[in-house]
């Protein structure tokens, strides 16, 4: 590992097309993924955590809500194995396991399934989180 480097990052070393562009709302969210953590909203008002990020609570419309740092553990409710994708920088990474998890704050969140081989993934497999530049993707628990 290069000192001074968090274990699971990786350097930028061209242009993104795989990231939202951050805004000054999102740039927590992002800023914190840049540095091995992953953010959830939590509702002040009804208590409820959810994502993607928004400024309101999905569920009962308050604006009381804040960032909170999630445990980075989820389990695997759905995924599909991609092999065909001409967007870059999506085509040279096929093929890739797209996937919806279910965060372990509650929340299903869409993401990436590495280090796993697609015959191996099962509904309800133990994930848990790792950033590949500055993006959360997901791994078996373990690995």
């Amino acid at each position: 590992m290069v000192p001074g480097r968090r274990a699971g990052l990786v350097p930028v070393t061209g242009p993104r097309f795989d990231l939202p562009e951050a805004d000054a709302f999102t740039r927590p969210y992002w800023d914190a993924a840049a540095e091995g953590r992953l953010l959830v909203r939590r509702c002040g008002s009804c208590g409820r955590v959810h994502h993607y990020p928004r400024e309101f609570c999905p569920y009962c419309w308050s604006e009381d809500v804040v960032w909170e740092r999630a445990g980075g553990r989820a389990t695997l409710y759905t995924w599909s194995v991609v092999h065909r994708n001409d967007l870059p920088p999506f085509g040279e990474r096929t093929p890739y396991v797209a996937a919806v998890v279910d965060l372990a704050e509650g929340p299903r969140m869409m993401t990436e399934v590495v280090e796993c081989a697609a015959g191996e993934l099962r509904v309800g497999m133990e994930l848990e989180v790792v950033f590949r530049q500055g993006l959360p993707v997901f791994r078996p628990c373990g690995r």
